[in-house]
């Protein structure tokens, strides 16, 4: 995970809306929320253990009603069990469940760090730039009778992802890059399989899936792909919205990012625009597109979202956000430029010639479609 969503995790975080604190994320446990194998005893069989050794039930019984190993609950009273009134050895569940917890969480030294000649190896070929992968492959070929030398690719990765670790380190031949891997990264991305991603808002999405053409057909106007440009710090933002057909684009000031400042200026641009020339907008998954229900009924229009980590299914919008950090660049605080500086930039973009539409300016396209009675489906790029 992020290094921010672990201080989230540890130490809880402040809710904000509109820029003011409205709550507090409490820190998670962190004995709770760690999901445990099934193969290990859970608190409540805990419990049930003790309740059953108790009421004088022999191991074998207590076995058979959890479904575990005779030699399972054997060691488990054995372990677990110390002196009680009279001598007796009484079982304690909530102890046994500590002593459980901090048994796993014992850090296991790694062979690369108990193997001298083993660790020398793969920071050699660390420094020439070889993937963990290779480096495994290449071990099992080197040592095919010294299974003590084998490694799994997993197992260099997490070397390197560890803090303060040695094998991250910038290679002679590109110093440029700060670890050996080509990702470059410090710390690992998160993965999450799909079976347990959540949807990114609570209200039903559209799929780009379900929007009726393909992303290539660009023969119908009104459909518009939307995104934002961030600023410095992650404080400011500029919402861009580009028409597919003509690549028209349209500039929205925002005052802030959260979702109700992106609503209700989407809302004041788009709204006077005619039916035939505000069919759909589409989004990717971003968090200030949490209205977009409400965006939705507004305008009476759909509102669209791509795939995660697919942005070039907003092909247009990419493009013309890439043309726009000659007037916004990166690491700006976009909230000085006032509403008529971006619609001068706009109009400057509106009005350059652009190959893909024959050399003709999108403004003019876009002000044949406003004109036209029948706003007809002429195709333009």
């Amino acid at each position: 995970m992020s290094r921010t969503s672990a201080n989230s995790w540890m130490h809880g975080a402040k809710i904000y809306r509109n820029g003011e604190v409205v709550g507090f994320k409490k820190p998670l446990e962190r004995l709770a929320v760690r999901e445990v194998s099934s193969r290990y005893l859970s608190q409540e069989e805990r419990l049930l253990i003790a309740d059953l050794h108790l009421a004088g039930h022999t191991q074998l019984a207590i076995a058979r009603q959890l479904g575990r190993s005779p030699s399972t609950i054997c060691r488990e009273l054995q372990r677990n069990s110390s002196a009680g009134e009279g001598h007796r050895l009484e079982y304690q569940p909530y102890r046994a469940q500590r002593l459980a917890v901090a048994r796993r969480t014992r850090v296991h030294p790694r062979r690369l760090e108990t193997n001298a000649f083993l660790g020398d190896l793969v920071a050699e070929k660390l420094q020439r730039r070889w993937s963990p992968a290779q480096i495994s492959d290449w071990l099992h070929a080197t040592f095919p009778d010294r299974p003590e030398m084998w490694l799994y690719h997993e197992s260099i990765y997490q070397a390197i992802y560890e803090p303060n670790s040695r094998w991250q380190r910038p290679t002679p031949l590109a110093p440029f890059r700060a670890t050996p891997p080509r990702t470059g990264r410090t710390a690992r991305r998160a993965q999450v399989r799909i079976h347990r991603r959540r949807p990114r808002f609570e209200q039903p999405m559209l799929s780009i899936h379900e929007r009726g053409f393909d992303p290539l057909d660009r023969s119908q106007p009104g459909n518009w792909e939307g995104d934002l440009i961030i600023g410095r710090g992650v404080t400011s933002a500029i919402g861009t919205l580009v028409e597919r057909q003509t690549r028209t684009l349209h500039l929205v000031h925002l005052a802030g990012q959260d979702s109700d400042t992106l609503h209700r200026a989407i809302i004041d641009r788009m709204a006077d625009l005619p039916p035939t020339l505000l069919r759909s907008i589409t989004w990717d998954q971003g968090t200030e597109m949490a209205r977009h229900l409400s965006i939705a009924a507004d305008l009476g229009i759909n509102v669209y979202f791509c795939d995660s980590h697919s942005p070039w299914q907003r092909g247009s919008n990419e493009n013309t956000n890439g043309l726009l950090r000659d007037y916004f660049p990166k690491g700006v605080d976009l909230r000085r430029f006032s509403p008529e500086h971006l619609r001068a930039v706009e109009n400057e973009i509106n009005h350059r010639p652009r190959a893909v539409l024959g050399g003709r300016c999108p403004a003019d396209l876009f002000r044949l479609l406003l004109t036209s009675e029948t706003s007809p489906n002429c195709d333009v790029g």
